[in-house]
């Protein structure tokens, strides 16, 4: 039988409540469950509590309980182990979520009957380089977000594609966001929605000074150079929009596909689509 794991966001209200349910419905199916280290002992059920690592090793599955921050900190954490992701939604949107508290005994009867499909979805690398040296590498999941402080100036942001110089953006920053980002801060920024499976980088500028700054669609093969530059210091990168980094005049961020994918079990192909329709109708009308 398989191997289970539960991973929850202890900030939620109702986390016990769900995961508690989750675990009776999956260890009544038969299912072998492992608990994330920081659920177990609120569950009273410390002998199965293990490790984000020792769930890599030795689940088939990680069911995440959370909203979708919750998601994207978990698959950043998760990046390299190949482990399929299975969102419970106990957020507000729940875009990358594939069930919701109503219907978890379906929803696991679904998934351990393997009724479902894998989509593996693109993650992004960034490369912090200051005077030659290189600061850090980081994976998100979502975007790459490059923005000024609340109560700054503009920043200045060349754009070079490889070694082609694209574009200076004069604004509140850019976005740099994966398929899967692109339903997230670059669409509220005016960018396009892409299909998960289109292999792409989309560039976004946030309020541009310039009417003819727009959005750029570029192959996922490629490589965004951005070089930043402002009057003040008050400038950040952002991973996932959930933590960032102070950045300095002439830093360069480098941003490419990440080598890690991000496995989304689906219970039904075309779900993006319907997700389109059902959970961002509501915020156009």
């Amino acid at each position: 039988m398989k191997t289970i794991g539960i991973v929850a966001n202890k900030g939620k209200p109702e986390t016990r409540i769900v995961a508690r349910e989750l675990l009776y419905l999956l260890e009544q199916k038969g299912a072998t469950v492992l608990l994330e280290e920081n659920i177990a002992a609120d569950l009273g059920r410390p002998e199965i509590a293990a490790t984000l690592e020792q769930l890599c090793q030795n689940a088939q599955f990680a069911c995440v309980l959370g909203g979708d921050g919750t998601l994207l900190g978990i698959a950043r954490r998760l990046a390299g182990c190949s482990l399929p992701i299975f969102g419970i939604n106990l957020g507000t949107l729940g875009f990358l979520s594939e069930a919701e508290p109503d219907n978890l005994p379906e929803a696991v009867d679904n998934l351990l009957s393997e009724k479902f499909v894998i989509e593996h979805r693109s993650m992004l690398e960034a490369k912090l380089v200051r005077d030659g040296d290189i600061l850090g590498v980081y994976t998100a999941m979502n975007d790459i977000g490059i923005a000024k402080g609340s109560f700054c100036r503009i920043i200045q942001c060349e754009i070079y594609l490889d070694d082609d110089y694209v574009a200076t953006y004069n604004g509140d920053g850019v976005i740099v966001s994966s398929p899967t980002g692109s339903t997230a801060y670059s669409l509220s920024a005016g960018g396009p929605i892409v299909a998960p499976n289109v292999p792409a980088l989309l560039l976004t500028p946030v309020a541009p000074h310039s009417l003819t700054a727009r959005p750029m669609v570029f192959s996922a093969e490629q490589v965004i150079r951005i070089e930043v530059d402002a009057v003040h210091n008050e400038m950040g990168l952002s991973i996932d929009g959930q933590f960032g980094y102070r950045l300095q005049g002439g830093d360069q961020i480098f941003i490419s596909k990440s080598p890690y994918v991000t496995p989304l079990i689906k219970l039904k192909k075309g779900s993006f689509f319907e997700a389109i329709r059902t959970k961002l109708q509501g915020e156009w009308e």
